[in-house]
Order: C-alpha cells, then structure tokens, then sequence
C-alpha cells in the first residue's frame, strides 16, 4: 500500500498546432479558384452572345481604339445582338426613358465629313487672311501717296462676315461726285485706280453698290430720281476700278440701293450716307450672291457719323 502513495501522476497536455491541411489557409485558395471559374464563365458567355462581326469589331477595337471610337461600333447591347442590351437612363434622375438599343442613343462619327469640315475652315481661315493682307495693302497704298493720304478719313475698310469691305463716303465739302451726278472727282477716281490695282492681288470676286442720301430729286421718284443715281455711280466706280487693272471678270453685280440702306439712319440727309460700297466677297458670299436672291450687302454697324446738316426741301438738278 505504501508503494501506491508513491506512485507518479503522469498529465497530458494537448498542444494545438496549425492544422496542417485542416487550418483555414485552403479557404483562400478555393475563392481565387472560384473567382477564376467566374471570370471564365463570363469570357465564355460574352463570347457566345456576340456575333462573329462584333467580334472583329472587338478585336480591331483593341488594335485601333481611337479609329473604332470615332467611327463607331457595335457590341453586345445593340439590338441585332442575341442579348438585348437595355436599362434606365442613368442621365435622367428617375423614371426609365431609354433603352440601348433606341437608335438615338447610337452615336456615329463620319470621319470623311469630319475631315471636309476641318478643310472648310482651314480654307476660311487662309481666305481671311488674303483679305487681312489686302485690307493693310489698300491702306499702306492710300498713306504712301501724300495726295490720298489727305481723303483717307473717307476711305473705311473692316472685315464683315461676307468679306472685306471698303467704303468710300462723302464729306460736307468734299463730295466723291459732282453734284446730282455720276461724274467723279480726279481724287476719287485717283483712289479708285490705286484700289483696283489692289484688287488683283485675291481671286474673290466682288460687288458694288451705290447708296446716296434721303435728298429727293424735284421730280420726285417718277423720273430720274437717287435710284437711278446711286446705279449710275456704282457703275463708274466699276470703270474706274477696271482702268485701275482690275480684271473686269471680277465684278459679279453693280447695284444701286438708293437710300433704301442708310450708313447714318438717324441723320438721312447726312453727307455720309452718300458712298460707295466695294465688298471682295469671300467664297460662302460669292456662291450666295450667284443664287437667286443673294445678297451681299452688309450694313455698317457702329460707325461715327458726322452731324447731318438741314434737310433740303429737293436735291438740286
């Protein structure tokens, strides 16, 4: 009995490890093995719901992305596809409004009318240029000659949206025209000439109009009255213009407007409002002008007039 009391006491302790295959690492692998099966699954089926043409697109997509998003694809949410694409707009807050496959939703690029319109505007853009270029000739041409140099406040030039313009007006004591008539003076015919030597130097084509002031005739509109006038001097500017050396093929209409287009429309009998307008039309105003119905005249638009004197009870004879 006394050797029982002696005997050991043996305790076993379990110790807990990792687990080996039995801890929580494999977890981890089975989602990435899943999320590949996923990722599969859905190459697979995008794979059978596209037809063979969208798959070139796909493919040429990845090759030229820039050449297929400006010219336009399609895919698996167009209509002609087996999967019907489709959802709420996500532009607008709520309600559903349009589908993928609504046509207007299909956005389609022309890179040929693309390609024409950035040649229109350069072509714009080197035509305004000539006409900057002419405009600054015509007007060192008037400074360099001391006997022009003195009229050049009746001489106007700005860039309007159909061409140059140039307008030469009349002064209270230096009239372009003998009075009442088509008759120039030496010094608007000198700066007429220097202007059609000018003219060559663009291929526009141009037109002239005559304008005089509200003065009426004594006879009134029944016989020779501004109509008739204002035409008259349109056409000598055209002479003189072409004795200048411009080519007589540039003109391409000579009207006159009477006092139906006032440059001063709050003074009427304004001295300015007598003038002749010359415009070197630009391309879009050209094929205008040949239409039926063209115009080409610009009004003027912020210009100064000088104070308009009384009005004569009937322009002298």
């Amino acid at each position: 009995m006394a050797d029982e009391g002696l005997r050991p006491i043996i305790v076993k302790r379990i110790k807990k490890g990792g687990g080996g295959h039995h801890g929580g690492a494999w977890k981890i692998a089975y989602a990435d093995f899943v999320t590949a099966m996923m990722a599969f699954f859905l190459l697979m089926w995008l794979l059978g719901s596209t037809a063979k043409g969208d798959l070139q697109g796909i493919a040429e997509y990845f090759q030229t992305p820039l050449k297929v998003a400006m010219s336009g694809g399609s895919g698996s949410g167009d209509s002609s596809s087996v999967i019907q694409g489709g959802g709420k707009d996500l532009t607008r807050k709520e309600g559903q409004v349009r589908k993928a496959d609504d046509p207007q939703m299909k956005k389609t690029y022309n890179l040929q009318a693309a390609h024409l319109k950035d040649l229109e505007q350069e072509l714009e853009r080197a035509e305004l240029a000539r006409l900057r270029t002419l405009k600054t000739k015509i007007e060192d041409a008037i400074n360099a000659r001391p006997l022009l140099n003195q009229f050049k406040s009746q001489l106007l030039l700005d860039i309007t949206s159909e061409g140059l313009r140039i307008q030469i007006v009349d002064e209270q004591n230096r009239p372009m025209f003998a009075l009442s008539k088509a008759e120039l003076q030496p010094y608007t015919k000198e700066i007429l000439l220097e202007i059609g030597k000018a003219l060559n130097d663009v291929p526009n084509r141009i037109s002239l109009s005559g304008h005089t002031d509200a003065t009426p005739y004594a006879s009134g509109e029944k016989g020779y009255s501004n109509w008739e006038l204002s035409s008259d001097r349109a056409n000598a500017s055209r002479r003189a213009l072409i004795a200048g050396g411009m080519d007589e093929a540039k003109v391409i209409r000579v009207v006159g407007l009477s006092s139906a287009m006032l440059f001063d429309k709050e003074n009427p009998f304004n001295p300015i409002n007598r003038r002749i307008s010359i415009i070197v039309m630009n391309k879009k105003a050209e094929e205008s002008a040949l239409k039926d119905g063209g115009t080409v005249e610009v009004q003027a638009q912020g210009a100064q007039a000088p104070a308009a004197p009384a009005a004569p009870a009937a322009r002298p004879q």
